[in-house]
């Protein structure tokens, strides 16, 4: 008897199934069966499909019948529409599809029209049951190359894959609303078009950026919201560029029209603390009542020009908020990010948030991406934006599913939106909606589009708004009459016309802070008081006790020795010799930060340990690498420690990291580089957030950057942090810069943060050498009853012998400090400045009055002199222009990739310093 009879003698509808799964999952099926569909795809790619097709297992060869030959072609066939229907769908209102091959026609299966008829149990797999190819094909088609094209069969999860077929067979994934529903559809629409068209009318030719083309967006978001609220989501925190921000901060957000009204016509705000920002870069918080009465919180996050830059701060609040409110479930908070369709492709940023979506210490339970897709880039075609297929094929990094939706037709527009709120429900994950519609007008609406693309203008030109193509369909349906939509439109015009006369009796322009409740109690300072002493004293007994906490490992664990004994050294430190390294310092200022109630989180490269392993905030048990955080272990009314090695990024991390810091300025959120030079690749949040975003927006925040900075031999990228840089950026009451040389002066400037009573950022450069300074230490009693000191004076110093005085910042002291030391030279006092913004002037020049007999001031820096605090002084301190200035000469980089060469400069510099006619600057003469 022939062993696989069974296939003649077995329901086809068993093998279809099978085969289906197969398709979906290989390796969700036995193994037998896997190799035998391996083997019948073999001939099939191989072309031997004739009607007694073999199919080659590892027995050798089966005949396979005829019909189920046919049975698994139409599974092809099926998985042919899944996996590739996206390509041929109607998802483009103005301009042709591109063509793809191959093609889905039935020849490609090996079926023919012939076959159209045929009745096939793989129907079954539809929902369909036994069924006609042709009906297959029919339901096929209106699935997968309608309206919606679905992207979706690279998921590795045959559950998620199960639920997005079973999701889109529903109705051949057509949207069924009522007649109220579609109503309610149109009246968004309504309120998109009217909105950019009353805008239009009433300010000629001012930049708004509108939506014009893409109005279904506001349908979409409102249908989120609603049904987002009705699944128990409680806040949304949403990020999107220009594109279309007014109308959805009207429409969706409900900010008062007359606001926005007024930052049309470029009234002055009415706080002069601030300098403001176009209208379209600002954020908004707002309580709405959905339609169901549920509250729901809803932010919008201010946003620069920089595209996409805007998606790590979101994500960076969503979490904030999740930890803060909602830590058993994340979910209750859903960011939403909008996207260009230029930016999606062209911004690496987006990767790097899309890469943090799984991470613990960046995921937030899944975000809606949507893609505001305009097909164009100010100027440039989509062919020329990027190679890929779709502009959010950066989805698939993490199998996210993506939709692309036909812009024009509203209510798949809708249904695509409530397929992602319910995926990103159900599975905690990202998707990705695309919305192809078109920009009516150019980049801005003074911009000339014809120019680059008359074709496709020409096109727009005469193509309806997406309203009146949905007002005629639902004419057509009965579901509303031939004045219904000229009432809504005159209505809401009606309205935004009185709100526009409410604005111009307003003299002055008001901005709402941006989460306002996240933010009572904190105070808005100016520079001056940024310099008013902060009590940061600690009890000492309270102190004693945090120090037993995280100098005693588990005695039920076991750990590696060099932990053990790093551990027995802190502990010893503390208790025994009263003098504290820098880890000491910095680990007792979370201790007694956590004490206090207050979060602490930092996240950066590697910063459990720490780059030069000084850290060691969470210890691994040698066996089972279970992590064990001491400073968890503090009290049971403690704040939570948190501390995530990142990944390899620096602008998203730094992007989350401000964003969290925005959204709980409770916690110390500190981000960490590995080096502090590789900040800079960060640095469109360094300029664009931390040192302008309370200019612009009135956003405090107190996010530190904890830079690794000095001078020690290590090349051109692992000495300087562009101190420089951030100098420049400093201005009135920005930010605070600090360049700490004690335990102790560390520990009092991460208390401050937390203790004040308004947040800055906070950027430290930190060492690395003395990190295990035998001099770099400090006693428990300056922790526990001293203060942050912005300037160090030289106490051993003989104020009357003293004739050189010498500021210095840093790491840089030690090495002064050891010549000094080396040389007797009592005619000298080294001067710390630890906080170079805002700069302790009063401070300085009382140290500068202090030595009478000093006829020799100098500023010493490691740096060479395009780079460093000397500029700084220069434009800060009047006084500077009297210093003698020891330095490295003017360089390009930073520093010499020669140890041999680098040492010698840095000796130059420090000769110079002690003798005055050592100038390293004077360069030989030119030899004739």
């Amino acid at each position: 008897m022939d062993k696989y009879s069974f296939l003649n003698a077995a329901h086809t509808s068993f093998f279809s199934e099978l085969y289906d799964r197969y398709l979906t999952s290989p390796d969700s099926i036995e193994p037998s069966w896997r190799a035998f569909f391996q083997g019948y795809d073999f001939g099939m790619e191989s072309s031997l499909d004739e009607l007694d097709l073999d199919a080659m297992t590892g027995d050798g060869l089966v005949a396979v019948p005829q019909s189920l030959q046919k049975e698994f072609r139409v599974l092809k066939l099926i998985d042919g529409y899944r996996s590739r229907g996206h390509l041929f769908t109607k998802t483009n209102p103005v301009r042709e599809r591109r063509k793809y091959i191959p093609t889905l026609e039935l020849e490609n299966f090996g079926l023919e029209s012939s076959d159209l008829d045929t009745v096939f149990t793989a129907g079954e797999i539809l929902g369909l049951g036994s069924s006609s190819l042709r009906n297959i094909v029919k339901h096929l088609t209106n699935i997968y190359c309608s309206a919606i094209g679905v992207e979706y069969m690279y998921i590795r999860k045959p559950e998620r894959v199960l639920w997005i077929q079973n999701w889109i067979n529903v109705n051949d994934n057509h949207p069924n609303f009522d007649e109220k529903r579609k109503r309610h559809i149109l009246k968004k629409l309504n309120q998109a078009v009217s909105f950019e068209s009353f805008l239009h009318t009433k300010y000629v030719g001012q930049k708004r950026f509108s939506l014009e083309g893409n109005e279904s967006l506001i349908p979409a978001l409102d249908a989120v919201v609603e049904r987002a609220a009705e699944m128990g989501v409680e806040q949304f925190v949403m990020g999107m560029a220009h594109r279309g921000r007014l109308n959805v901060l009207t429409n969706i957000f409900g900010k008062a029209a007359k606001d926005i009204f007024s930052e049309f016509d470029g009234k002055d705000y009415e706080q002069e603390i601030f300098d403001g920002d176009v209208k379209y870069h600002l954020g908004w918080t707002s309580d709405r009542k959905s339609d169901n009465g549920n509250k729901i919180k809803m932010n919008i996050a201010p946003n620069p020009s920089h595209l996409e830059t805007v998606g790590a701060v979101v994500e960076g609040i969503a979490r904030a908020k999740q930890d803060a409110h909602y830590a058993d479930d994340f979910s209750k908070v859903l960011p939403i990010v909008v996207h260009g369709d230029a930016a999606i492709a062209g911004q690496g940023l987006i990767y790097e948030v899309v890469q943090m979506a799984q991470l613990d210490g960046y995921r937030t339970n899944g975000t809606i991406h949507i893609v505001v897709n305009n097909q164009i880039g100010f100027t440039t075609n989509y062919l020329d934006a990027r190679s890929s297929t779709y502009c959010t094929d950066v989805g698939k990094v993490t199998l996210s599913p993506v939709l692309h939706v036909n812009s024009d037709d509203a209510e798949a527009v809708v249904h695509a939106s409530l397929f992602a709120l319910e995926y990103r429900m159900r599975f905690n994950r990202d998707v990705f909606l695309d919305l192809l519609g078109y920009r009516k007008y150019g980049h801005n609406e003074g911009d000339e589009p014809r120019f680059t693309q008359p074709k496709l203008y020409k096109a727009i030109a005469k193509h309806q708004n997406p309203r009146d193509i949905y007002a005629a369909r639902l004419l057509e349906e009965g579901v509303i009459d031939d004045g219904f939509v000229k009432k809504l439109e005159e209505e809401y015009k009606s309205s935004l016309e009185e709100e526009l006369e409410d604005s111009r009796k307003e003299d002055k322009t008001v901005i709402t802070p941006f989460m306002a409740d996240e933010w009572k109690g904190f105070e808005n300072v100016r520079e001056w008081e940024m310099l008013d002493a902060v009590d940061t004293t600690f009890d000492k007994k309270k102190l004693s006790a945090i120090a037993k906490v995280i100098t005693e490992l588990p005695t039920d664990k076991k750990f590696l020795r060099k932990v053990e004994r790093l551990v027995g050294d802190r502990k010893k430190m503390f208790f025994e010799t009263d003098r504290l390294d820098w880890a000491m310092g910095e680990l007792l200022a979370y201790g007694t930060l956590l004490e206090e109630g207050y979060g602490v989180r930092i996240s950066g490269q590697d910063v459990e340990r720490g780059t030069f392993s000084h850290r060691h905030a969470v210890m691994k048990v040698e066996e089972s690498e279970e992590e064990v955080l001491l400073l968890n272990h503090i009290s049971d009314k403690q704040g939570s420690f948190q501390i995530y090695n990142s990944l390899l990024s620096e602008y998203g991390v730094v992007g989350f990291d401000y964003g969290y810091a925005m959204a709980s300025p409770n916690t110390l959120t500190i981000w960490e580089a590995q080096f502090g030079d590789f900040s800079n690749g960060a640095q469109i949040m360094i300029d664009q957030y931390i040192s302008a975003a309370e200019d612009k927006w009135k956003l405090q925040n107190g996010l530190v950057m904890l830079l690794p900075h000095g001078y020690e031999g290590q090349g051109a990228e692992h000495s300087s942090a562009r101190m420089e840089r951030y100098l420049q950026l400093c201005a009135r009451d920005n930010m605070y810069i600090a360049d700490c040389t004690t335990p102790a002066n560390l520990f009092h400037l991460l208390r401050r943060q937390m203790k004040a009573k308004f947040r800055k950022p906070l950027i430290i450069f930190t060492p690395k050498s003395l990190l295990r300074h035998p001099k770099a230490v400090s006693s428990v009693d300056e922790l526990a009853t001293g203060a942050f000191q912005e300037v160090i004076d030289d106490v051993n110093a003989d104020v009357k012998k003293v004739k050189s005085l010498v500021f210095c910042t840093g790491k840089f002291y030690y090495d002064l400090l050891a010549v000094k030391e080396e040389q007797q030279r009592d005619d000298v006092a080294l001067v710390r400045l630890e906080q170079l913004f805002p700069l302790p002037y009063d401070q300085m020049k009382a140290v500068m009055a202090k030595y009478k007999n000093a006829n020799d001031w100098v500023w010493a820096q490691e740096e060479p002199r395009n780079m460093g605090a000397w500029s700084h002084l220069l434009m800060h301190f009047k006084d500077a222009s009297k210093f003698r200035v020891a330095s490295r000469r003017f360089y390009a980089s930073p520093a010499a990739g020669s140890a041999v060469r680098s040492k010698m400069r840095h000796q130059q510099v420090i000769d110079f310093v002690f003798d005055k006619t050592k100038d390293n600057m004077t360069r030989p003469a030119k030899k004739k």
